[in-house]
Parts: C-alpha cells; structure tokens; sequence
C-alpha cells in the first residue's frame, strides 16, 4: 500500500493530527506566548467556520493551529494538499515542477510554484558548523548552471567558458556522507578562501582538482590532495572527487531536467531541495517517511511571503 494513501494526505482533520504529532512532540504549545499548561483544543464545525486543528490558549486567550510561525502560515490551501507536496519533493530523488504539483494537488499554478518555495525554505538546515572536525577527507569542487544575466555581454563572449554562469559551490564531507552548498559570485581565491575556512575544521584532509584557487588555502588544512582531471587522472585510491562529482549530476539532472529554468535569486533554495535530499537519502538509511518528517520539523520558525518569493 502506497504512503500516499495514509488519511493525513486526504482528510484535513488527519492531516493537522499528523502535523501536530510531528512539531509538537512534547505537546501543543502555543505559537504567541509559549505557554504549553493551559492549550485547549476547539472542536471544529465546518458549519459555524470553526476551523480543524484550532487551539485556544488559557494564558494569553488567543486562538491558533499549528502552522502559525511556520512557513505555512496563512497557507490558503487546504493542508493535506501541502503535505502531499511535501512527500512528492521528497521522494522525487531529482524533483518535482511546479506545474506538475499545479496538475496532481489541483491547485492554480503559481499556488504550486510558492508552495514548493515554502517546502525548500523548510528544507533549508541554516547549520553552518564547520565540516571534518573528525580529520576526515573532505570534498570541495564548484559547478556552473544557467546564465547569470547580472553579467552584461561586454565583460565575456556569452556561451563560451563559465564566466556568464551561475556559480556553485560544495562541500561533501565523506565521513558523514553531508553535503553543504552554495552560491558564490566569484572564484578568486580571496573569494573562497573565507568561505573554506568557515565551513572546514582545520584537521580535514582536504581534496580538490587542480583549479588554482585552491592551492593557497589548502595549505591551511590537515593536508590537501589534488586530482589533475586535466592530463585524465580521476583517482587514486581514497583520493578522487567523485564522491561530489556524483552530486553534481543529480543537481544538473534535477535542474536540467526537471525545473530547466532558474533565475539566480531563487537558485540558493533549489541549492536547498537537492542538499537536503542528498543529506536524507536512502543510502545513509532515511527512507521516504522519515525525510518528509525531517523536512516538515524544519517548518517551524521560518516565513516566506509571496512578495518575497518574488525577488529574495
């Protein structure tokens, strides 16, 4: 039987139930005044519009549910669609299009399109601890997608080499299998260099490619291994980078194929979808269930507004 068929996916009731049990794992606690002794629950009647999962609060004598100070606050759609959402970017390992969540929660298309930019804002882990305190090997390589239009056709020839491009940047620290990203503006080394040095314990056994910008600050780590793609070496033994090269395909796949488009003020949250995914995937024993659970407890304490969807 599919997970898809379980009631919080179909029945609204269900589906705050289900939200609750996941948020309020110690029990409901109101979103105004933290006050968790006197919480009552409202019994809905869809007649009178009292709405499911309404909670009064004895202290402070206001009403809320559990979406309040949640990404899906004012959420105008019924809930068990949004986590029907939730599920499908889950378990879609390259992502699902805003117009194919349009035609299967059928809701209207730009609905779709700012709800999967809650679900991503949701995803996003704001964990910024630095990577291989263990002395592990860590993985650090950059890739180029789309056309960066803040960049006027003066300053390079557009479709030859990747100064047009959107700029990634990852790390993928193999001892835990996690992958951090994101969006650079440039690759000098005095641009990278601050962001390595912020994200990497200094014990890590760093592993690059030959790009030059590397070979400066890889002198401040626990070692530093370079694979010279260029002359056609991919590996030797444990050094080689194609623990984040594999990465990267299921990002270019997922952004490819899947979304086609991105514009760069939205590609640090598809950075987020594709990270977290990878940071929850079957092989580190995270099945579809417990990585929707994982990304709807990252709901809590976060807003995205339409107005700032549109140009954050």
């Amino acid at each position: 039987m599919s997970i898809l068929s379980k009631p919080y996916f179909h029945d609204e009731e269900a589906a705050f139930a289900h939200l609750e049990s996941v948020i309020w794992q110690d029990g409901p606690a109101c979103p105004h005044c933290g006050g968790v002794d006197r919480m009552t629950k409202v019994k809905a009647n869809p007649e009178k519009r009292i709405r499911y999962g309404l909670w009064r609060c004895g202290d402070c004598k206001k009403q809320s549910t559990v979406k309040v100070g949640t990404v899906f606050e004012h959420m105008r759609i019924p809930l068990h669609k949004a986590l029907q959402a939730v599920y499908l970017m889950c378990a879609s390992k390259k992502g699902i299009s805003a117009h194919q969540l349009h035609r299967v929660l059928e809701v209207q298309y730009r609905t779709a399109w700012f709800l999967a930019h809650r679900i991503r804002e949701a995803m996003r882990s704001g964990d910024m601890a630095p990577f291989g305190g263990d002395g592990g090997i860590f993985e650090v390589d950059e890739t180029f997608i789309g056309n960066d239009r803040t960049i006027k056709p003066k300053h390079t020839k557009r479709g030859r080499g990747y100064h047009h491009k959107h700029k990634v940047l990852s790390l993928v620290d193999r001892s835990t299998g996690k992958a951090r990203s994101m969006v650079v503006d440039s690759l000098k080394a005095s641009d990278l260099a601050p962001i390595l040095r912020e994200n990497i314990a200094k014990e890590a056994m760093l592993m690059t490619d030959e790009a030059a910008y590397y070979t400066k600050i890889g002198r401040e780590f626990g070692g530093h291994e370079i694979v010279r793609h260029g002359t056609g070496e991919y590996g030797r033994g444990e050094h080689h980078t194609n623990t984040i090269e594999g990465y990267f395909s299921i990002f270019k796949r997922g952004m490819k194929g899947v979304y086609q488009h991105c514009a760069k003020k939205h590609l640090h949250r598809y950075l987020a979808e594709f990270e977290f995914r990878y940071n929850n995937r079957a092989a580190l024993e995270i099945l579809d269930g417990r990585r929707t659970a994982n990304a709807l407890s990252g709901i809590v304490g976060k807003r995205l507004l339409y107005q700032d969807s549109l140009g954050a």
